[in-house]
């Protein structure tokens, strides 16, 4: 028997063996009192998780290991998924009671773009970390037309406007100019595009009304979805040319040698919500002392995982780089998990505030977070018709549930867990954050006003327009 399989079973035994001591200890106390020892005890207690192999992934892996699952009562299996269709489908089915997905995916399923799934997320579980890279052979002819700092690199963040004659010279040629994202209803595909059209470039529209669910309409770049783990092999075989994706793959890219990463995404919008913790409506009704237990954990691990100035990174760098996790190589994960960033090879930049987990947003799924995802669905014809401000806040808070992640947060508060200075104001925050400017465009998004804000760009979907 191998060491994995002795140390899961081993595990697997002292948990059933807690499990049957505190059952015990429950129904002798039932019996003396006549009343149940724990009003607010898990219905479920056995859970399985469901997450894609990227590093903001990590906060599952840290409730997991550290025990805060276990400290809940949960016990916990974490299971990889083949792409975030698979895993969504498998939360809608009931298969996974849980898992880490794209922040814009239960607003997919609050608009009825991703089907008749009825999704909420109670919690955040990663803010920016996502970045674009493109090829080799791209790189080199943007390269020509960058400006440089004093120290002679390129200045970024990196405009899609030096990509666009590359991708006229290609197209002048006869070839199609493909890049990678992982879900259309995803965090990378709307990035993506908001990447190309503030260069100039139409990433094209989608118009499932009629049937255009590839959103070819308009395109001058040809966006397709692949799965995570596959994009380097995707790009280096010639069937990309670039992607936008989570860590650790754009690190590889630059690791093996097949590719720079151009921009990061807090350069796009920053502080935005990248990864939510995802459960269905009818889970979380009918379980809602394991949901609040759940967020608990999470809560404890996002505020580890920033603590004391990122100290506990690296510790959680190896424990994600193990295959069970992540599966990557250590050095390539902690590139970015670890406040720096290489672009091209060589050209480490501090980044501190590319993965970020709790510090200063606390893992609350803010309702202005919400909004700025459906305007990027608006802007490119998922949502295809023209709404009301007001029903952009409505659709956030079907789909987006503070009042959860509140109720955790005062739990580990009442029990001494966690302190209430860890948190800001909970009986005062509004889940709104202030107006802000994109540092690549300086184009301002203020949440109440979603409308003014699509119509403010160039290249998009404004007004009453369909695709």
């Amino acid at each position: 028997m191998g060491d994995n399989t002795m140390s899961n079973s081993l595990s697997n035994y002292k948990k059933t063996a807690k499990k049957r001591l505190v059952t015990w200890f429950a129904t002798v106390a039932i019996a003396i009192t006549g009343l149940p020892v724990n009003a607010d005890a898990p219905e479920k207690e056995d859970l399985k998780l469901g997450f894609i192999k990227l590093t903001d992934m990590v906060a599952l892996a840290i409730a997991h290991e550290k025990g805060y699952f276990e400290d809940e009562g949960l016990y916990v299996q974490l299971e990889a998924q083949a792409n975030w269709k698979v895993l969504y489908d498998r939360v809608a089915s009931g298969e996974l009671d849980g898992a880490h997905m794209l922040a814009p995916m239960p607003l997919g399923a609050a608009t009825g773009i991703t089907g008749s799934a009825d999704i909420i997320t109670p919690f955040t579980l990663s803010y920016n970390g996502a970045a674009i890279t493109v090829s080799n052979a791209v790189w080199a002819e943007m390269k020509k037309t960058l400006p440089v700092g004093p120290d002679n690199k390129p200045v970024h963040p990196v405009s899609a406007t030096a990509l666009k004659p590359v991708l006229e010279t290609w197209k002048t040629a006869g070839k199609s100019f493909n890049l990678g994202m992982t879900f259309p209803v995803g965090t990378h595909n709307y990035m993506l595009r908001y990447w190309l059209a503030a260069g100039g470039i139409h990433p094209g529209f989608y118009a499932p009304e009629k049937g255009e669910n590839n959103g070819y309409i308009n395109a001058d770049a040809l966006l397709s979805v692949v799965p995570p783990p596959q994009m380097v092999p995707t790009m280096e075989a010639g069937t990309t040319v670039g992607y936008c994706v989570g860590e650790p793959w754009n690190q590889q890219a630059v690791s093996t040698g097949l590719g720079v990463p151009v921009v990061t995404s807090e350069n796009l919008w920053a502080g935005g919500a990248d990864k939510v913790f995802g459960i269905t409506r009818s889970f979380a009704e009918k379980n809602p002392n394991t949901t609040l237990r759940m967020v608990k954990a999470l809560i404890r691990a996002s505020h580890w995982l920033d603590d004391n100035n990122n100290a506990n990174r690296m510790e959680a760098v190896k424990i994600i780089a193990r295959p069970a996790y992540v599966g990557a190589n250590e050095q390539v994960i902690a590139n970015s998990m670890t406040g720096t960033f290489e672009f091209e090879k060589g050209d480490k930049r501090p980044v501190p505030d590319f993965n970020t987990f709790f510090r200063g947003q606390y893992g609350i799924p803010y309702y202005s977070d919400a909004i700025w995802w459906m305007t990027q669905m608006r802007r490119w014809g998922h949502i295809s018709e023209h709404k009301p401000d007001s029903w952009y806040m409505e659709t956030a808070r079907q789909a987006f549930r503070p009042d959860i992640y509140v109720a955790a947060a005062k739990a580990l508060i009442a029990d001494g867990t966690m302190d209430a200075k860890d948190f800001p104001d909970l009986d005062a925050i509004t889940f709104i954050k202030p107006p802000q400017k994109s540092p690549l465009d300086g184009i301002e998004y203020d949440s109440t006003n979603p409308n003014a804000y699509i119509d403010s760009f160039a290249i998009g979907l404004k007004g009453e327009q369909k695709p």
